[in-house]
C-alpha cells in the first residue's frame, strides 16, 4: 500500500516530469474540476480527488506515446498508493489503456479530462480570455460545433456523461463551475487581457 501524496507532494512528482506550462495549466484545471465533483458526492476524499487531477497526465510531458502506461512507472516509482494510479490510468479507457473507469472519481476524471479542453478552448476565444464570464449556454452552443477545438473527443465527454448517470447539460455546467473557481491560477480569469 503506497501513500496518497498531499497537493504539495503532487505538483512536485507532476512538475519532474512535465515543464510545459500548458500542461501544467491543463492538470490544475482538471484538478479543480475534479475537487468540485467530489463535493457533489457524499463522504468523498476531495483533497484525493485534486491530486488524481493533478497527476492524471504526469507521464504525458515526457513519454506522449506510452501515455497512461508510464504513468504506472512514474508513480510507482513515488510510491504512490495503487488507487491512484488505476485512476489515473483509467481516464485513458478507450484510447490508450484498457482500465474501465469503476468509480465514481475514475468516471469523472474520464468524462471531464476532454472537457476542461474544450471550455479552455472556448474561454481563450471571448473578447475577455475568461471562463468568469461564459455561461452554460455558450459552452454547448461550443461543445456542438464539431469544428470547434476539434482535437476534443464529444463522444468521450458523452459516454462520460452516461456512464456518471448524469445529464449532459449538468457535467457541462458543473465542470464549468469547476474551471471558474480555478480561474486564476489557470489564467483563465481575464488578467492577461
Amino acid at each position: 500500500m503506497g501513500i496518497v501524496p498531499n497537493r504539495e507532494q503532487a505538483l512536485i512528482i507532476f512538475k519532474k516530469y512535465n515543464d510545459s506550462e500548458a500542461l501544467l495549466r491543463h492538470a490544475l484545471a482538471v484538478e479543480g474540476v475534479m475537487r468540485h465533483f467530489a463535493g457533489l458526492y457524499q463522504d468523498q476524499d476531495v483533497d484525493k480527488w485534486g491530486v488524481v487531477g493533478l497527476l492524471h497526465d504526469i507521464d504525458y510531458g515526457q513519454y506522449p506515446e506510452e501515455h497512461c502506461h508510464k504513468a504506472v512507472e512514474l508513480l510507482q516509482i513515488h510510491e504512490v498508493d495503487e488507487s491512484v494510479i488505476r485512476a489515473v490510468v483509467s481516464h485513458g479507457y478507450g484510447m490508450c489503456s484498457d482500465v474501465q473507469p469503476l468509480s465514481d472519481l475514475e468516471k469523472v476524471l474520464f468524462t471531464i479530462d476532454e472537457l476542461t479542453g474544450l471550455i479552455n478552448a472556448a474561454a481563450l476565444l471571448r473578447p475577455s480570455k475568461s471562463v468568469l464570464d461564459m455561461e452554460l449556454k455558450s459552452l454547448k452552443k461550443k461543445y456542438k460545433t464539431p469544428s470547434f477545438a476539434a482535437g476534443v473527443n464529444r463522444e468521450i465527454i458523452r459516454s462520460g456523461a452516461e456512464i456518471l448517470g448524469m445529464d449532459l447539460d449538468l457535467v457541462l455546467a458543473e465542470a464549468l463551475i469547476g474551471m471558474k473557481e480555478v480561474a486564476a491560477a489557470i489564467g483563465l480569469d481575464g488578467s492577461a487581457v
